[in-house]
C-alpha cells in the first residue's frame, strides 16, 4: 500500500478500510478509517453523515477486534452526528453488553427495534439482556433502566423508505455493494402515514369498546381493520388475542401473540395469552415454555404462577 495517504480522498480510504474489514486486518481497517475521518474534517464540509459511517465502521473495527470501549466512543460519535443510526446502535448495544453494562445494552437494543422491529439480532439481545437484568436486579429490574428515547415516526418512515428503495449506505459489512444494490434488505413493513396511525388507534379504541360491551366478534373485526392501517401495533395483536380466546379461535390467538412478541420479545400479555392458548390446544411444553419466560421477566406474576400450578397438576 502506498505510503502517500495524504493525497488520498476520504473516500478511497474508507473503501480501502471496507476492504480490510472484509479480509478481516481489523487492525488495518481502524488505521484506514481514523485516516478518512481526518480527511473529512479537513475537508471542511460539515458532512455530518458520511463522517457518522465511518465513525460507525471503525467501530465494528474496534468491535471486532474486542476494544469494547473505544467501540462505545466512537458509536457515540456517530449517533451524536446521525441520530437513531441503526448500525451504530447494534455496535454499540453488543459493546455495552461485552462490557457487562446491560442496562444501556438493552436501551439500545429496544431502540433499535423501535426502528425496524423485525431485527432478529436486537430481539435476540433484548432477551439475553432481559435474562441478565432480571437476574441480577430482581422484578424491579425495569424500574433501574435509563429512559428508552422514542424514535420519531419520521425516522422509521426514513428507514423503511431507505430499506425498501434500496438506497442505504453501502457500510464494512458490504464494502463493494453499490448504494442501488444497497446493503439493508427490506425486513420491515414500510412505516405507516400519521394519518394511518391516527386512524388505527380510533378503529383500537372502537375495538376496546366492544370488548368490554362483550361483542368480542365484533372486536375482531375493528381490531383486524386497525392493523391494516398500522401492523406495527404490538398491543392490538395481544387485545385481538383475547378476542380470539373469548370465541374459542385458539390458533388465530397463538398468532397475535407470535405477532406481538416478534415486536417485544419480553410481552407479558402476549406470553400470557399464548400461554392460555396453548393450554387448550393441549400443548403444555409450549404452555409452560411461555409461562416461563413470562416468570423471567415477572416472577412474582400471580397470574402465570396460578396457570403454571394448574397446568402442571394435570401433567
Amino acid at each position: 500500500m502506498p505510503h502517500k495517504h495524504r493525497s488520498k480522498s476520504w473516500a478511497t480510504l474508507k473503501q480501502a478500510g471496507n476492504e480490510c474489514f472484509r479480509t478481516g486486518q481489523y487492525g488495518d481497517a481502524t488505521a484506514l478509517y481514523s485516516q478518512a475521518i481526518k480527511e473529512l474534517d479537513k475537508a471542511g464540509k460539515k458532512n455530518t453523515e458520511d463522517l457518522s459511517i465511518l465513525y460507525s465502521n471503525r467501530a465494528a473495527s474496534y468491535l471486532k477486534d474486542g476494544n469494547c470501549t473505544e467501540c462505545v466512543k466512537d458509536c457515540d460519535t456517530s449517533l451524536e452526528l446521525a441520530p437513531f443510526n441503526m448500525k451504530s446502535l447494534l455496535r454499540r448495544a453488543a459493546a455495552y453488553e461485552a462490557l457487562e453494562r446491560y442496562r444501556q445494552a438493552y436501551v439500545d437494543y429496544k431502540t433499535a427495534l423501535q426502528i425496524d422491529c423485525t431485527v432478529a439480532s436486537a430481539h435476540d439481545g433484548t432477551n439475553r439482556m432481559t435474562k441478565a437484568l432480571a437476574e441480577a436486579d430482581g422484578p424491579s429490574w425495569r424500574e433501574k433502566l435509563p429512559p428508552i428515547p422514542t424514535v420519531p415516526l419520521s425516522v422509521r418512515e426514513k428507514f423503511a423508505q431507505r430499506a425498501a428503495d434500496g438506497a442505504a449506505q453501502p457500510n464494512a459489512a458490504q464494502p463493494n455493494a453499490a448504494p442501488q444494490q444497497n446493503g439493508i434488505k427490506q425486513t420491515s413493513k414500510p412505516a405507516p402515514s400519521d394519518k394511518d396511525v391516527k386512524k388505527a388507534q380510533a378503529l383500537k379504541e372502537e375495538g376496546n369498546s366492544l370488548v368490554k360491551k362483550g361483542e368480542h366478534k365484533k372486536a375482531i373485526d375493528k381490531y383486524s381493520q386497525s392493523l391494516k392501517l398500522n401492523p406495527n401495533e404490538a398491543t392490538t395483536y395481544t387485545n385481538r388475542a383475547l378476542c380470539h380466546l373469548s370465541v374459542k379461535q385458539y390458533r388465530d390467538a397463538v398468532k397475535d401473540c407470535a405477532e406481538a412478541l416478534r415486536m417485544d420479545s419480553s410481552n407479558v400479555k402476549a406470553l400470557y395469552r399464548r400461554a392460555q392458548a396453548h393450554r387448550e390446544l393441549k400443548d403444555v411444553k409450549a404452555c409452560v415454555d411461555d409461562l416461563n419466560s413470562l416468570l423471567s421477566v415477572e416472577p412474582k406474576n400471580v397470574a402465570a404462577l396460578k396457570l403454571l400450578q394448574e397446568v402442571q397438576k394435570k401433567k
